[in-house]
């Protein structure tokens, strides 16, 4: 398998599309985005077909109309939660509907159609290998300076927003990299199956109740397992790499589900980490909640400082008691 130049590639595409894909699922997953996240999707193909159809390349489209539109999203972050799920649902479908007319404008449209919609990763040509591992470095190292005021602001928005933050922008700026991860993905997925790679593995890692750290380069690895998974399987039985990503990720999503010994849902990780944020506004709180929430916050890694996560949660936890005592 390894010896054939296009399944290195494709190996190596996928190494750069679960690095940034994962944790920016998990995001996604925490902070309720996921519609926003498959409608990147969709906005995206539209942006590949008018790259195609204007003589450009379909990766700058993907790139471009993906990464307008998430920072558009975030704009308008601030609408009530109904209003915005239906301005997103219809650019959606016009979105679609743009794709369609460009695709109908082109002579080759068929083969271009199967391998947006549903992904070519054996196509990935060496010099796309180069700007997917660009755009992928890029991603984590955003992500990783935002990571703290994200993480604050998507479980205490109002007092993250206290406290300076502005959540406005940091939306923007984070659609914006869903929108690059979504561009990404699509080289592999195709963009009707983005959901799978970039959700599926934030959401696995939600569901075992991971800390944040540790759901993050969960995230990442679900996300490559599945890829490199989809890859092989692909390989032995000659049915489309998307298929068996989606089929991977659904099984594993269901396998999460089955709890082995003790831990925490991921619930309750979430519970504590507001709480370990909200607990210098939360004194009063009653002695037999507050041993709760800090039982919960040493099994999922809170710290209770308002900066974000330590990554030493029994220290973290300890620290916190004594400011919280």
């Amino acid at each position: 398998m390894l010896e054939y130049e296009f399944m290195r590639t494709a190996f190596a595409a996928s190494v750069f599309v679960a690095l940034l894909a994962g944790p920016v699922g998990w995001f996604l997953v925490l902070r309720g985005q996921a519609f926003a996240g498959h409608a990147l999707s969709h906005i995206a193909f539209a942006g590949a077909a008018g790259a195609v159809l204007a003589g450009f390349s379909p990766l700058l489209g993907l790139f471009g109309a993906s990464v307008i539109a998430g920072g558009a999203m975030g704009a308008i972050e601030g609408r009530a939660s109904a209003q915005r799920d239906v301005a997103i649902g219809l650019v959606l479908s016009l979105a679609l509907g743009f794709g369609v007319l460009f695709l109908h404008l082109m002579t080759r449209s068929a083969s271009l159609a199967n391998a947006l919609l549903f992904g070519n990763v054996l196509g990935v040509s060496p010099s796309m290998l180069v700007s997917l591992g660009v755009f992928a470095v890029g991603g984590v190292a955003l992500l990783a300076v935002m990571s703290r005021p994200l993480l604050f602001a998507s479980l205490q928005p109002e007092l993250a927003e206290a406290r300076g933050v502005k959540l406005r922008l940091l939306s923007m700026l984070f659609l914006m990299l869903v929108g690059a991860a979504t561009a990404e993905c699509a080289q592999i997925t195709g963009v009707l199956l983005v959901f799978a790679l970039m959700v599926g593995p934030g959401a696995v890692a939600h569901r075992l109740g991971l800390s944040p750290l540790a759901g993050l380069v969960g995230s990442a690895v679900f996300a490559l397992v599945e890829a490199w998974g989809g890859l092989v399987l692909s390989w032995w039985t000659d049915a489309p790499v998307s298929f068996w990503i989606a089929l991977l990720g659904a099984v594993a999503y269901v396998l999460s589900g089955v709890r082995i010994g003790r831990g925490f849902p991921a619930s309750a990780c979430l519970a504590a980490g507001r709480e370990s944020w909200d607990k210098p506004e939360r004194q009063q709180a009653s002695t037999r909640g507050t041993d709760n929430d800090a039982r919960n916050a040493v099994a999922c890694g809170w710290s209770g400082s308002a900066g974000g996560y330590d990554g030493n949660a029994g220290s973290g936890a300890e620290s916190s008691r004594r400011r919280g005592g």
